[in-house]
C-alpha cells in the first residue's frame, strides 16, 4: 500500500504543479505622473517611447481610463478595488506618520476665514485590507513589489505586510529614494523620516539610475520565478520630481521641437525615455524566457500629467527643496519655466478633477486572449484592476473584501461592454470654487462635477466629453434634467462609500475683520491669532497669511491650547518648496522645552493646499506649543493652525454610512 500511496501523492502533486503552471503570470507596470498624452501611442509627437509604442501594437489601448488626481489614492484603489472615499486615502499623504487609533478625520473647528471643514486623508492603507497581492499569493502566485509604495510610512504598512513575498522599496517615499542616482541613502533599519530613508533598496554602482535598477530587479525576479506563476507589481519612480535625468538624453531632446507646439520639456522627455527602456527590458526578458504567451501585462499611470510644478513664483524654492541648490539652475538650463508636461487637449493636470488630472494611459496585453492592436472607449479605472485580474487568472473573488470595481474581462476578450450606471472620482482637496475639492460622476459621454462648499452658481460643471474633451463648455444650466440625474448618483455614491466629505464650518465669518498688511510679531490674527512669531514675518492674503522666515530657528509659539495627554496639531498649508516641520511642546510642570518632546513631519512640495495632522504624543498637561515650518526655504501660505486633545470630538456629524 505504501508504494501505491506514494504514487497517488506523486500524481496529485504533478497535477497541482501542472495546474499552477497554466495560471497566467501578471505584471502591473505603473508610471508615476505620466500624463495621458505622454507617449507616442497616445499621440505625443515630442516624447520618444518606442518600447511603449510597440507594446500598443500587441495590446488593447484604453482611451477613457481614469485614476485619482494624486498618487496615494490611486495606489490604494489598485490594490483594494475600492474608491478612495471608502478606503480613506484621498491625498498624497502616504509618506506621513499614520494617524493614531480613534483619529477624527473631520475637524471640529476651523479658522473663521475658512468656509469649509475639509477631512484629513488617511496616511496609510489599512492592514485589514485583503489586497490584490494577497488574493494572488493565496492562489499560488509568487508576488513582488518593486519601486515607489507611498501607502504607509511605518513597517506595519509596508508591502511585505500586504501580500508581497519580495519588496524593493523605501520610506518616506513621495519621490525616489534620496535622488535618482546611487548612492540612494537607504538604510535597512532605523526610523523613517530621519536623515536616511529606510527600506530594502540597496546601493548600486556610483551613478546608477534608479529606473535602470528597477529594470534589473524586475528581470531578476522574472528569471527566478519563470517556472511558477508570479505577480510583479512594478511602480516606477519616474517621472516624479525631483526630476533626476540622464543629461546625455536631455541634450538630445533639447535640440528637438514638437511639431504640434504643445510639449517640449527635455528633462521630462529624458526621464520618459528611461522609463520606456525599463519597460522594454521587461518585455524583452519575457520574450527571451518564453513567458510572453502566458503573461498578462498592464501598463498604467497613477494620475494625470504634472502641468503645474516649476512654473511661476515659488518655482526656484521648489526646485531647491527637491534636489538641493543646484536643482534650480539645472532645471532652468534645460527647461526654463516649462512645467514637467502639457496635457493638451485635456484640461489642467495632476491634482485637479478635470480630465488632465484624472485621465491616464492604460494598455493590456495577453497573447491569445486580448486582441492585439485594438482600442477601447470603455470607461474603466483604478478600482477595476483587482476584479479584472481575478477573473482573468481564475482567482476566486474574496468574500472578505468589498470591491467597488467591476471586472472588464469581457471588454478585454472582445465579448461585450461594461455595464454600470456611472464611474466616480472623489477628491476633497485642492483648488476649487468652494476651496474644498469635489466629486464627479461620469455616465456615458456625460461628466458632472460637484464642488463642495461652492455657491449655487459655481457648484456644478457639466460636460459632454464626446463633443468637448477639453471641458470648455459648462452645460449645467442648459441640461438641468441630466444634472439632476447624475447629482442623485453622486448622493448615492457618497452614502454607499461612507465618505467623510467636507462640511460647512460653523465658525465661518463671511466678512472677517480687516487685519494689517504686515503683522507684528506678537499680535497674530486670522489663522495665527494667539500665536507669537519668532524670526518669522507674516503678511495677509485672501486665504490667510503668507509666512517668510529669516533662519532655521524660525517658529510660531502659543500657550492658548491646553490639553492633557496625546493631542493633534492641524495645519492647512501651501508650500511650493516643501521641507521638514516640527511640533515642540512644554509640559505644565516643566520650566523649559525638552528635546524629547518633539513630533516631526514633512510637507510635500506642492502648489496645492495640504491638510496636515500631526500627532502630539504628550504625557502630561501641555502648557505651550511651538511649530517650526520650513519658512526659510521660501514663502509658506497658511490658512489654518490649531490644536486639540486627541480625544476631542468634531462638531457636527458628517454623513457616514
Amino acid at each position: 500500500m505504501k508504494p501505491m500511496k506514494h504514487l497517488l501523492l506523486t500524481l496529485a502533486l504533478a497535477a497541482t504543479t501542472a495546474h499552477a503552471a497554466q495560471k497566467p503570470n501578471v505584471i502591473v507596470f505603473l508610471v508615476d505622473d505620466m500624463g495621458w498624452m505622454d507617449c507616442g501611442a497616445y499621440g505625443s509627437k515630442y516624447y520618444e517611447t518606442p518600447n511603449i509604442d510597440r507594446f500598443a501594437t500587441r495590446a488593447m489601448r484604453f482611451t477613457d481610463a481614469y485614476a485619482q488626481p494624486l498618487c496615494s489614492p490611486t495606489r490604494a484603489s489598485l490594490l483594494t478595488g475600492k474608491y478612495s472615499a471608502r478606503h480613506g486615502i484621498t491625498s498624497a499623504t502616504g509618506h506621513q506618520p499614520p494617524q493614531p487609533e480613534g483619529h477624527q478625520f473631520l475637524r471640529a473647528t476651523a479658522p473663521a476665514n475658512q468656509p469649509m471643514l475639509v477631512p484629513d486623508s488617511k496616511n496609510f492603507m489599512e492592514p485589514s485590507e485583503y489586497t490584490l497581492a494577497e488574493a494572488l499569493h493565496d492562489a499560488g502566485y509568487r508576488t513582488a513589489h518593486l519601486g515607489k509604495w507611498h501607502l504607509g510610512l511605518t513597517q506595519p504598512h509596508w508591502p511585505e505586510q500586504q501580500g508581497f513575498d519580495v519588496a524593493f522599496h523605501c520610506h518616506p517615499d513621495p519621490g525616489p529614494p534620496g535622488n535618482y542616482f546611487s548612492p540612494y541613502g537607504v538604510v535597512a533599519d532605523g526610523k523613517p523620516g530621519g536623515k536616511n530613508k529606510v527600506g530594502t533598496i540597496t546601493d548600486g554602482p556610483a551613478g546608477e539610475y534608479i529606473v535602470d535598477r528597477l529594470a534589473d530587479e524586475a528581470v531578476k525576479f522574472i528569471t527566478e520565478n519563470k517556472d511558477r506563476p508570479f505577480f510583479l507589481n512594478l511602480w516606477n519612480y519616474g517621472v516624479h520630481g525631483p526630476w533626476g535625468h540622464k543629461e546625455e538624453y536631455t541634450k538630445q531632446f533639447a535640440a528637438k521641437k514638437d511639431p504640434s507646439g504643445a510639449q517640449g520639456n527635455p528633462i521630462m522627455a529624458s526621464m520618459l525615455k528611461s522609463v520606456d527602456e525599463c519597460f522594454g527590458r521587461i518585455i524583452e526578458s519575457l520574450d527571451r524566457l518564453g513567458l510572453a504567451e502566458n503573461t498578462i501585462i498592464v501598463f498604467n499611470s497613477d494620475n494625470g500629467g504634472n502641468s503645474h510644478s516649476n512654473t511661476g513664483e515659488g518655482a526656484k524654492e521648489e526646485r531647491k527643496a527637491a534636489k538641493g541648490d543646484d536643482a534650480g539652475s539645472d532645471w532652468r538650463k534645460w527647461a526654463g519655466k516649462q512645467p514637467p508636461t502639457i496635457n493638451t487637449p485635456l484640461r489642467d493636470g495632476k491634482g485637479t478633477l478635470y480630465e488632465g488630472g484624472t485621465r491616464v494611459p492604460l494598455m493590456w496585453a495577453w497573447a491569445g486572449h486580448i486582441k492585439p492592436g485594438t482600442t477601447s472607449a470603455a470607461v474603466v479605472g483604478h478600482i477595476d484592476l483587482y476584479p479584472t485580474l481575478l477573473e482573468l487568472t481564475g482567482t476566486p473573488r474574496p468574500a472578505q473584501q468589498k470591491l467597488d470595481g467591476s471586472s472588464y474581462a469581457r471588454v478585454l476578450r472582445g465579448e461585450g461592454g461594461l455595464e454600470r450606471k456611472a464611474f466616480f472620482n472623489y477628491f476633497p482637496h485642492g483648488a476649487s470654487p468652494g476651496r474644498a475639492g469635489g466629486v464627479w460622476a461620469r455616465s456615458g459621454e456625460w461628466k458632472l462635477i460637484r464642488w463642495f462648499g461652492a455657491t449655487d452658481a459655481e457648484r456644478y460643471e457639466f460636460y459632454n466629453l464626446h463633443d468637448d474633451l477639453s471641458e470648455t463648455k459648462n452645460l449645467a444650466a442648459a441640461e438641468p434634467a441630466r444634472v439632476k440625474e447624475l447629482d442623485a448618483l453622486i448622493d448615492g455614491f457618497l452614502a454607499d462609500t461612507g465618505a467623510t466629505y467636507p462640511q460647512p464650518n460653523p465658525a465661518f465669518t463671511a466678512k472677517p475683520a480687516p487685519i494689517a498688511k504686515t503683522l507684528a510679531p506678537d499680535d497674530g490674527t486670522g489663522p495665527i491669532a494667539g500665536w507669537k512669531l519668532r524670526s518669522v514675518k507674516a503678511e495677509t492674503t485672501t486665504d490667510g497669511v503668507r509666512l517668510t522666515g529669516s533662519g532655521r530657528n524660525a517658529f510660531l509659539g502659543t500657550a492658548k491650547y491646553k490639553f492633557t495627554g496625546a493631542g493633534e496639531m492641524h495645519l492647512r498649508v501651501r508650500v511650493p518648496a516643501g521641507g521638514p516641520g516640527m511640533v515642540h511642546w512644554r509640559l505644565a510642570d516643566e520650566t523649559e522645552f525638552k528635546a524629547e518632546h518633539v513630533a516631526k513631519f514633512d510637507i510635500s512640495a506642492s502648489g496645492e493646499w495640504q491638510d496636515i495632522a500631526v500627532n502630539v504624543p504628550a504625557q502630561g498637561s501641555v502648557a505651550q506649543l511651538r511649530v517650526y515650518l520650513p519658512a526659510d526655504k521660501g514663502p509658506i501660505e497658511l490658512s489654518a493652525l490649531d490644536a486639540r486633545a486627541a480625544s476631542a470630538k468634531p462638531a457636527g456629524k458628517p454623513r457616514k454610512k
